[in-house]
């Protein structure tokens, strides 16, 4: 069943959600709250969707960047992000430990901003421990446009969105992102916006 996607402005997505509890992480009710997230994070579609999105304050996210999504992309556009296709998954009760010192700059939206998108800055890769479906420790080490994800989504579990750290000047509708900036390098970006 598809949840409803809550937008900026409900409060839900500015609070810190709560952990999880291992009886929590291993009970029917969470098994069912990530299938229900699965599959309205692929119904939207998206690569991530937090707990917070669907007005649930627990610190759970899903993501799955598919192959179809790229189907369009231009190879070169696809490696310059670093993005390749990343398996479903659950993260519970994220950390970040590590996060290198370069940061990378790339467009970014977000299912509860539809129709909006900007320059976020990030780190290029992380180190992040946490808990699978199962209750199990994990850790996951990303770069390049998974990285971005997984710092999108974790965002979301400490209350921040994507426009808490975007490039302010950046921040246009799709339709215009579409019209004059999606075929331009971030560099060029930069400049005619007088980001430099």
């Amino acid at each position: 069943m598809g949840l409803k996607i809550v937008e900026v402005g409900e409060p839900v997505l500015r609070r810190k959600a709560r952990p999880l509890t291992a009886a929590e992480i291993l009970g029917k009710d969470t098994r069912r709250l990530i299938e229900n997230m699965r599959e309205t994070m692929r119904n939207a579609p998206g690569v991530g969707l937090a707990a917070p999105q669907i007005g649930i304050s627990l610190q759970i996210a899903v993501i799955e960047d598919r192959a179809e999504y790229h189907k369009d992309a231009a190879p070169e556009k696809l490696a310059e992000r670093e993005r390749n296709p990343v398996p479903f998954h659950a993260i519970i009760n994220p950390h970040i430990r590590k996060s290198s010192a370069q940061k990378v700059e790339f467009y970014e939206g977000c299912l509860s901003l539809p129709g909006f998108t900007a320059i976020v800055p990030r780190a290029h890769g992380v180190r992040v421990e946490c808990l699978d479906e199962r209750g199990k420790a994990k850790v996951i080490d990303a770069t390049g446009w998974y990285a971005r994800i997984l710092q999108h989504e974790i965002d979301h579990l400490r209350g921040w969105i994507y426009i808490d750290r975007m490039l302010s000047r950046s921040f246009s509708s799709l339709d215009n992102f579409t019209r004059f900036s999606k075929e331009k390098s971030i560099k060029d970006v930069r400049t005619e916006l007088n980001l430099e």
